[in-house]
């Protein structure tokens, strides 16, 4: 495990001490679980953006597939 020094705005401060304490939770398990959630909410993100550049691109190479096979077809 690492050890972190970490500088949190007052009110989020102030708001996380609440929720920990009525959920009878340590603050360090929670950061641990607000990061972890944060982290996968940025790792769907970046996939799905990823997969929208890759499907662009596979799109664009479908339609000259497709416009090949017409102009095959075309000549028959």
């Amino acid at each position: 495990m690492k050890t972190l020094s970490l500088k949190l705005d007052d009110e989020i401060f102030e708001e996380a001490e609440e929720i920990t304490g009525k959920l009878n939770l340590a603050r360090n398990r929670y950061i641990n679980e607000a990061v972890r959630i944060y982290n996968r909410v940025h790792k769907r993100r970046l996939l799905k953006e990823q997969l929208a550049k890759e499907s662009a691109l596979t799109g664009k190479d479908s339609m000259e597939v497709l416009r090949e096979f017409e102009r095959l077809l075309d000549e028959n």
